[in-house]
């Protein structure tokens, strides 16, 4: 046998012996996030999205042992302008500033802040323009909660009981 296969077949023993678990195995982050992380209430369009894609990954919040609460905030921005001074294409920066907390004690166990951005044009009719919009900002306010439940999935799971 190679080395290189040698040293593929004991990668993930080595990976093992540093302390890397599976987020969603036995005594995982995942495992223990799930069903017991109760959202902020959404108050806008954008809130609902993300706080929907937040339950669709950690499920329902039926035996709720920690909150997140966040502040979401997305800005538009012209991307693109004719020489007419029509815009054509409109971009979304957002960000958001979460925390977890033991619903209990009160303890921060988390926080932090991500971002990203999408973008949406304005080409077609007046509808298609306004759908293109709504999709766009649902898609970041997805793509943000991902970045958050990516965050809150590295925690070390002894945070977490």
């Amino acid at each position: 046998m190679s080395w290189s296969r040698r040293s593929l077949l004991l990668a993930p023993l080595a990976v093992a012996a540093c302390g890397f678990s599976p987020v969603y195995g036995p005594g995982g982050t995942g495992g223990k996030l799930f069903g017991k992380v109760r959202t902020a209430d959404p108050k806008t369009p954008d809130d609902f999205a993300f706080a929907g894609r937040i339950a669709e990954r950690l499920g329902p919040d039926n035996a709720a042992k920690y909150e997140l609460s966040w502040q979401l905030r997305i800005a538009v921005v012209p991307q693109a302008i004719t020489p007419d001074e029509i815009t054509t294409r409109y971009a979304l920066n957002g960000s958001v500033e979460f925390m977890l907390t033991d619903m209990a004690t009160r303890q921060t166990i988390t926080r932090g802040q991500v971002s990203s951005f999408t973008s949406y044009s304005t080409t077609g009719t007046t509808i298609a323009t306004m759908a293109a919009e709504q999709d766009a900002h649902e898609r970041l306010a997805r793509l943000l909660a991902d970045q958050v439940l990516t965050r809150l999935l590295a925690i070390d799971p002894a945070t977490v009981e």
